[in-house]
C-alpha cells in the first residue's frame, strides 16, 4: 500500500503530500494491477475556512491506513494480496472544485469519503448517477432520506438536537420553559441543526429563540451574543466545529456570559482546545456520536486527537474497509467497481471495529450506520459521559 504519514499543518502539510504522491507516482514497481490495490476518494477542504479540522482529519485517516496495513486492527482483514489506498482532492470549499475532482477520478475509486455537506450536495446526483457510495460527516434530513448515494456513520444533526433536548427537560427544574438558542454559520452544515430540530424542541416544551448567524471564521460575535442574553437564553448550542465553536466561547467569556448561560455544540466543537479556556468551558455539553477520543485506544495511543471526534474517523475508515473486502468476497478482485461496493454496505450488521458500544448496521431503509447518542459534559476540565447511548429519531421529511 502507497499510504504515507503526513506530518505538519497549511502550506507545508500540503507540500509534504503533495511530494508523497508524486514520489508514490514516480516510483519503479510492479503495478497497481498486479498489486491489487484499490482506491478509496477524498474529497475534503484542505484550504479554505474549515481547512485546519480536514488537514488533521486527512493525516488521521493515512495514519489510520498505515496502521491499518500494519496489522494493527484486530478482526478487520482484507483478501490477501490486496491494499487499500487514499487518493485525495482538496475542494477549497468551493463546490465546482470538489465536482471537478471526482470527475476526474471517479473511474479510480470504488467509495468516497466527503466529509463536508458541500461537497457532499454537490456530487449527490453524480454519486447516483454513477452507483457510487459516499460516507459523509456532516448533513441534513434533505441530503438523508430518502435513502441514496450518501451513507454516514451516525444520525442528522436534527437528530442529535432531539437527544439533546429530551437532556435538557429530563433536568430542567425551573417552572418555565427552557430558552434555547442556537448559533451556526449560515451554510448547510451550519443551519443542519435548525432543519427539524426546533420543531421536535417546541413539542416537548422548549422555547426556541431565533437562529443566530455568524461567519465561519467569526472575529467578533458580540452582536450575536447580546441578543441572546437579551432574549434570555438558558442554552446556547453551537451548530459548528470547533474553530466555528472557539471564538463564540471566547466572546461569551469576554461579556461574562459563560457564568449565566449553558453553552455546548457539536461534537467536533467539544475539543482539546475548547478546554484549555478553563472554567469559562465548565459544563459545556456536547451530544456525541462516538465516545471522547481518550476512552478508545487507537484515538488515544496512534491518531491526533485535536478536534476531539477521531472516533468518528476511524468507524468511516473501517467502514469502508469492511465493505470492500466484502465487495471483493462478492464478486472478486477482477470485478469490483462501486456498484459492488455500494451493495455491500448492507450486509454490513453489528459491526464494532473498535469496541465502542457503537455497532454500525446498513438497510436500504436506513443509512445512518448508527443513530445511538451520547451526552458529554465538561466535568472538573474532563470530558466525561453524562447519559447511557440512546437511540435518536428518525426525522423523514413529508414528501
Amino acid at each position: 500500500m502507497r499510504n504515507r504519514i503526513l506530518r505538519g499543518k497549511g502550506l507545508a502539510f500540503l507540500a509534504v503530500a503533495l511530494t508523497a504522491l508524486l514520489l508514490t507516482a514516480c516510483a519503479l514497481g510492479p503495478s497497481a494491477d498486479e498489486e491489487k490495490v484499490v482506491k478509496i476518494g477524498y474529497i475534503l477542504p484542505l484550504t479554505g475556512a474549515p481547512s485546519a479540522p480536514m488537514q488533521g482529519a486527512l493525516e488521521n485517516s493515512l495514519t489510520y491506513l498505515k496502521y491499518f496495513e500494519e496489522g494493527g486492527i484486530p478482526g478487520l482483514t482484507l483478501p490477501p494480496g490486496v491494499s487499500i489506498e487514499l487518493i485525495w482532492g482538496d475542494s477549497a470549499f468551493q463546490a465546482d472544485k470538489a465536482i471537478s475532482i471526482y470527475e476526474r477520478m471517479r473511474d479510480d475509486a470504488v467509495i468516497y469519503y466527503t466529509p463536508a455537506a458541500l461537497e457532499t450536495t454537490a456530487l449527490k446526483s453524480r454519486f447516483d448517477r454513477d452507483g457510487m457510495a459516499t460516507i459523509c460527516m456532516n448533513y441534513d434530513e434533505a441530503m438523508m432520506y430518502p435513502p441514496g448515494p450518501i451513507f454516514s456513520v451516525f444520525c442528522t444533526e436534527s437528530e442529535k438536537f432531539a437527544i439533546l433536548c429530551d437532556w435538557i427537560m429530563e433536568n430542567w427544574q425551573e417552572g418555565r420553559p427552557p430558552r434555547v438558542a442556537v448559533m451556526g454559520a449560515d451554510s448547510a452544515s451550519g443551519r443542519a441543526t435548525e432543519v427539524m430540530g426546533p420543531a421536535y424542541a417546541q413539542s416537548i416544551g422548549i422555547e426556541m429563540l431565533p437562529f443566530e448567524a455568524a461567519p465561519y471564521m467569526a472575529l467578533d460575535v458580540s452582536p450575536q451574543l447580546l441578543r441572546i442574553r437579551e432574549r434570555e437564553a438558558d442554552f446556547v448550542y453551537i451548530s459548528g466545529i470547533n474553530i466555528f465553536a472557539l471564538p463564540i466561547m471566547r466572546d461569551a467569556e469576554r461579556l461574562g456570559l459563560t457564568g449565566t448561560i449553558r453553552f455546548g455544540s457539536m461534537e467536533n466543537g467539544q475539543s482539546p482546545a475548547m478546554l484549555a479556556l478553563g472554567a469559562a468551558v465548565e459544563g459545556y455539553f456536547s451530544p456525541r456520536n462516538f465516545p471522547w477520543y481518550e476512552e478508545v485506544p487507537i484515538c488515544r495511543d496512534v491518531l491526533s486527537g485535536e478536534e476531539g471526534d477521531t472516533a468518528g474517523q476511524v468507524v468511516v475508515l473501517a467502514v469502508m474497509i469492511k465493505a470492500i473486502s466484502m465487495a471483493i468476497d462478492n464478486v472478486g478482485y477482477e470485478n469490483l467497481d462501486g456498484r459492488a461496493v455500494r451493495e455491500a454496505m448492507y450486509v454490513i450488521k453489528d459491526f464494532d471495529p473498535h469496541g465502542m458500544g457503537k455497532p454500525i448496521t446498513y438497510t436500504p431503509e436506513d443509512h445512518r450506520g448508527s443513530a445511538t447518542i451520547r451526552m458529554y459534559e465538561v466535568q472538573n476540565g474532563k470530558v466525561v459521559p453524562v447519559t447511557d447511548w440512546r437511540k435518536a429519531p428518525m426525522f423523514v421529511p413529508e414528501k
